[in-house]
């Protein structure tokens, strides 16, 4: 191998290793769109606003005489 074949070969894996960086960098930045869980309910938050809400008919059947 010649030193100019092997200047080549050199340079040729430091950009390869450079766009490798480059790429890796990117989707550290951006990691939501690829590893984000699709959105839906919040099951606890959802569970806790029925419990509110039905405590808050119970109060207010209570305050109106209709419960023994």
């Amino acid at each position: 191998m010649t030193d100019t074949q092997k200047k080549i070969a050199a340079l040729t894996a430091v950009v390869q290793y450079m766009q490798e960086e480059e790429l890796a960098a990117m989707q550290l930045a951006s990691p939501a769109a690829e590893t984000a869980a699709p959105a839906g309910p919040k099951l606890w938050a959802l569970n806790g606003r029925q419990t509110q809400m039905q405590l808050r008919n119970l109060m207010q059947l209570r305050a109106l005489g209709r419960m023994a």
